[in-house]
């Protein structure tokens, strides 16, 4: 085919596959289909129902929940009608559910209420099971506990507390309320009194997930707003504020900043490199449709499989621009083999070198595809579709280009100044990767789910200053107590009561409104009570007689009494959904009852150190251990996949080049690998699953360095310059992750940057040289 015909019919093809892939890209909607969550690196489908229930609650009113300070221009609390007119605003807000002035005693009011006419469903079960496991065995239970039961009542109205309760002792001579008051007063104050000198506090709950554009921007515009509204009226107002959605809001944004500046850096400090190496730099940009196509089609592949895909993924694919240029220097670098060489006899030349190293790589990442963490699926597609595009772009690319070879520039490489010690310096390599050995024994792992973020001081010193205004010093450890629903979680609530007391040692104090709730078979054997036993209540009457009191006083009481022995069998769940609709603001937070599964809430004081085990359905509502376990799960499961991947490539270059020649391509990668990891281990690093990913991209890498070296030697050359420019810019592509200030991107930069360093290395004094003459 003469060249115009195929310049014009490779410029055709090239415009429509990028024509396809804009107008693919240009009508994404991008808010729903890139996320910044955390929990999007995590599948939905994880079977571990501790980590469901994390995921229950990212969208659930625990993380829905912003904390309002609210103080005039002298720092002091706002008046109490201040926070209440404020909240109202909130309320009415479309970007919220609720708003609740915590010093407004509405809430705990309507609870108590609740309580109190509810008081023989909820309170009375497990008030008759302390007063059986105290009864001596042999004297009539009836008798005994009507006796017992006036005596707790004179008891009580002698203390100086009797007077807060006279009003519904008429109603609760159990002293059912008051017993259960005693308990919930060592709960947090979430309706107490502002700090002295403090503000003036408002909870608020998103209509929106905290982790969505729609719980960020418009909760801080309606805040915006709210505070607009009553500055009328209070002019010195100022506001403050916290939620799980402002480090959403500031991770997204430094995330899109890094995306910005990563990918810039990175093509600048790959052309930078190219230009520097190679000998007329307009021709040096015949390089750059290569990166672009080969980065469009990463971006079309890995959006039009996965219905979501996480920002991370394009942080870390910003390195694709140094590992697709190679391909393109490859084809571009490499001489004629005779002079008027056609360009498709030279591709045909470098067909196999080419093919091997492609393929073998994108069948290794493709095998990343099967693991079960979406990031690694999302970031295998995306590096394998962008090396399938780039190999594609650069063959169709160059046949475009009248004189398809670019010249290098003139430099004494290594071996050219130390020819006559290479030998030695090999012995010196040999020597330091046998010392290094010893250290992968040393290597120690830790997964934080925190290295996946950007860190934002500024704003966890906001959450952190806040949090103490509402009575969080991080000293109470908060728990989440699970079950498939209500009854379940209740059941498992009594376990890790008693896993606490022994744990704790005694010290632990803890909270739980769930605790003051029967279990299903509780409430069931005092409903059998009452019904069996009509004695105690005509035992009752004559204690209350006998003791000195107006029984007619308490008929309140005893209507309650017939009501309760006339419920229906399921009165339990009746009673328990009437309270949760008046546990409102963030006593609402404290019972959940729905699908996947319900949860109880529990605060500690003086926490045991140890986590529950896990038969108690408990976990810390932190989700930080939790999500850690999960990265080191799912960081063994990445293990397996690079092993089997590397044994895909392993296995490709085997049957490419034989079992001699194989071993010794192949060995440099690997080599390289170890090596370094066991570096990082005599230094102590602790590594995390991004190492390991930046291990198995770096040994593919390396591994297309050490096919090209061998296809020099087998013509008795030196390792061929493309290979050395490729290495240079894929090490400043990688160097420049490096520079990320997410954690993980650091330590996969850092890693592959390192291990194309010391693989270039080997290849400049390895013996693949003796391999020359072969073939």
């Amino acid at each position: 085919m003469e060249f115009r015909r195929r310049q014009v019919l490779g410029w055709g093809v090239l415009a429509v596959c990028a024509l396809l892939g804009g107008l693919w890209l240009l009508r994404l909607d991008y808010a729903r289909k890139i996320s910044s969550d955390v929990l999007d690196l995590i599948p939905g489908s994880e079977a571990a129902p501790e980590l469901a229930l994390v995921r229950q609650l990212a969208s659930h009113a625990e993380a829905q929940t912003m904390l309002i300070a609210l103080t005039d221009a002298g720092g002091r609390a706002v008046p109490l009608e201040v926070a209440q007119q404020f909240a109202a605003a909130l309320a009415h807000d479309p970007a919220f559910a609720d708003a609740v002035a915590l010093a407004d005693p509405a809430p705990r009011d309507a609870l108590g209420k609740e309580l109190y006419a509810r008081r023989l469903d909820l309170l009375f079960p497990q008030w008759l099971s302390a007063r059986e496991a105290a009864h001596a065995p042999g004297a009539d239970f009836s008798e005994w506990l009507a006796k017992d039961a006036v005596k707790g009542l004179t008891d009580f109205l002698n203390t100086p507390t009797a007077p807060v309760f006279q009003e519904i002792v008429p109603g609760d001579p159990l002293l059912l309320v008051p017993g259960v008051v005693n308990h919930l007063q060592g709960g947090p104050d979430w309706a107490g009194a502002a700090p002295a000198g403090g503000a003036a506090l408002v909870w608020a709950r998103l209509a929106a997930s905290p982790l969505s554009e729609a719980g960020q921007q418009p909760a801080f515009a309606a805040i915006e707003r709210a505070a607009a509204t009553v500055r009328a009226g209070w002019p010195g107002l100022r506001v403050s504020d916290t939620g799980v959605n402002r480090f959403a809001a500031a991770s997204r944004a430094r995330i899109e900043r890094e995306v910005s500046w990563l990918n810039a850096l990175s093509l600048a400090a790959v052309l930078a490199v190219a230009v520097t190496f190679i000998r007329g730099t307009v021709r040096a940009l015949h390089l750059v449709p290569v990166v672009l196509l080969s980065i469009l089609g990463a971006w079309v592949g890995v959006t039009l499989v996965f219905e979501r895909v996480h920002m991370l993924v394009f942080v870390v694919g910003s390195m694709l621009t140094g590992v697709a240029i190679d391909y393109g220097f490859y084809l571009f670098m490499q001489p004629p083999a005779y002079p008027g060489e056609d360009y498709p006899e030279k591709v045909r030349r470098l067909a196999k070198p080419l093919l091997a190293s492609c393929l073998t790589t994108v069948a290794g990442f493709a095998l990343l595809l099967f693991s079960p963490l979406p990031l690694i699926r999302q970031l295998g597609l995306f590096v394998g579709a962008g090396l399938v595009s780039a190999l594609g772009a650069a063959v169709v690319y160059f046949a475009t280009v009248r004189r398809p070879f670019l010249e290098a520039r003139a430099w004494r490489w290594p071996w050219t100044l130390l020819a006559g010690g290479r030998r030695g310096l090999r012995r010196v390599l040999t020597v330091a990767w046998l010392a290094a050995l010893p250290g992968l024994a040393l290597l120690k792992w830790k997964d934080d789910i925190r290295q996946l973020e950007i860190p934002a001081p500024e704003v966890q010193q906001e959450d952190a200053r806040i949090r103490r205004l509402f009575g969080d010093g991080g000293e109470r450890t908060v728990y989440l107590t699970y079950g498939e629903n209500l009854p379940a979680a209740r059941a498992a609530l009594e376990k890790f009561a008693g896993w606490l007391q022994q744990a704790g040692g005694g010290r632990a104090r803890s909270f739980s409104l769930a605790t003051v709730l029967p279990t299903p078979a509780e409430y069931a054997h005092a409903r059998e009570f009452a019904r069996a036993n009509p004695e105690f209540i005509a035992a009752f009457r004559r204690e209350l007689e006998a003791a000195g009191y107006e029984v007619a006083e308490f008929a309140p009481f005893f209507t309650a009494w017939e009501q309760f022995r006339a419920a229906p069998a399921d009165g339990w769940a009746e009673a328990v959904a009437a309270l949760r609709a008046k546990a409102t603001g963030p006593l609402g937070l404290l019972l959940h009852d729905g699908r996947p599964m319900a949860w109880m809430v529990t605060v500690v004081t003086d926490a045991p150190a140890a986590a529950p085990p896990e038969e108690l359905h408990t976990v810390s509502a932190s989700q930080l251990q939790t999500l850690n376990n999960v990265l080191a799960r799912y960081r063994a499961s990445a293990l397996w996949l690079s092993l089997i991947g590397l044994g895909i490539v392993g296995g490709g270059v085997l049957l490419s080049y034989g079992w001699r020649d194989g071993v010794r391509i192949f060995a440099i990668p690997c080599g390289t690998c170890l090596g370094l990891f066991g570096l990082l281990g005599w230094l102590g690093v602790p590594l995390n699953l991004f190492h390991l990913l930046g291990a198995f991209l770096g040994v593919c890498l390396t591994h297309n360095y050490s096919i090209f070296t061998a296809t020099s030697a087998y013509r008795g050359e030196p390792p061929p310059i493309s290979v050395r420019v490729s290495g240079l810019t894929t090490m400043a592509s990688f160097g420049v992750l490096a520079l990320s200030a997410i954690p993980v991107v650091q330590a996969l930069g850092l890693t592959v940057a390192l291990m194309v360093a010391a693989a270039l290395l080997t290849i400049e004094f390895e013996h693949l040289s003796g391999l020359g003459g072969k073939r």
